[in-house]
């Protein structure tokens, strides 16, 4: 299965190119009372609409994917949990280009651990990558992303797998200079998720993705998920030692080498196999 959010936040079943609008199914959603309990309230109860949705599609007329206006797949993520260096060829270039290390010493991801991204800074694809800062490289980073279905702590890796909801093309942004990660890849705009989730019983294993960037028809990164140093279900059991995991928080899992800055005016084609295509603007 897979769906997506756009427009003005409705719901839709992804079957080809066309897009089914469910929205009428999150009515079967509970009400919410503040305090709002933890987790994104969709993801919280998304077994339960799964049948609903699925049969809401099947009545619905489609709509052309490409006439509507894909926001993030996931509308609310407690939590953005990012890998760092988790190709060795990325670690490589890390180390080997002063424009990226600043003249720091680049550690692996064992060293470096995961980190936070701020919420705020999360966006989907018909929405624009703002590259504002004129003195500063900003550079685009594309990656496998997953949500998370099922909460769980210290979760084994055995079992790892199982609390994926889906996987989206992740797109982590981030501005060169010698501030922390989460500082310069948490500036609004920089997160892009899209442009649906595919459900982890769909896709399958996620230990084998070629994906791609392209920023114009120049390509920049092109790799597969089985170079990762710490895969998928390894990430989230790493995480997971740290932090609960929710239903609705992202995990971007790391992006390979290749690296490099955008500007005003770019457009970035991202790819990942048995996921599909995003297409994304940066502007000034």
């Amino acid at each position: 299965m897979r769906f997506c959010r756009f427009d003005d936040n409705r719901l839709g079943v992804v079957r080809g190119d066309m897009v089914h609008d469910v929205t009428g199914v999150l009515e079967q959603l509970p009400p919410l009372s503040w305090p709002v309990p933890p987790g994104d309230h969709f993801f919280n109860h998304f077994d339960r609409l799964r049948p609903a949705m699925e049969a809401a599609a099947d009545a619905a007329p489609g709509r052309p994917v490409s006439e509507v206006r894909l926001l993030s797949p996931v509308a609310n993520p407690g939590k953005i949990i990012a890998a760092p260096v988790n190709y060795q060829l990325h670690l490589d270039e890390s180390r080997a280009d002063t424009q990226i290390n600043f003249g720091t010493q680049v550690k692996t991801i064992h060293e470096y651990g995961v980190f936070l991204k701020a919420n705020s800074s999360l966006i989907g694809p018909s929405q624009t990558v703002v590259a504002d800062w004129a003195d500063r490289r900003i550079d685009h980073e594309v990656e496998l992303a997953l949500v998370i279905g099922k909460r769980g702590f210290r979760i084994p890796l055995e079992d790892a797998l199982d609390h994926v909801a889906g996987y989206m093309i992740g797109l982590d942004m981030t501005i060169r200079g010698t501030e922390d990660r989460s500082f310069r890849k948490s500036l609004d705009t920089f997160t892009v998720l899209g442009p649906h989730v595919v459900t982890s019983d769909e896709l399958g294993d996620p230990g084998d993705l070629d994906f791609s960037i392209h920023v114009g028809s120049d390509l920049r990164q092109k790799s597969n998920t089985s170079l990762l140093v710490l895969g998928v279900a390894e990430l989230i059991a790493y995480a997971s030692k740290a932090y609960t995991l929710w239903p609705g928080d992202v995990i971007l899992t790391g992006t390979p080498e290749g690296v490099a800055p955008v500007k005003p005016g770019d457009t970035m084609h991202a790819w990942i196999d048995r996921i599909g295509t995003m297409d994304v603007e940066v502007s000034g």
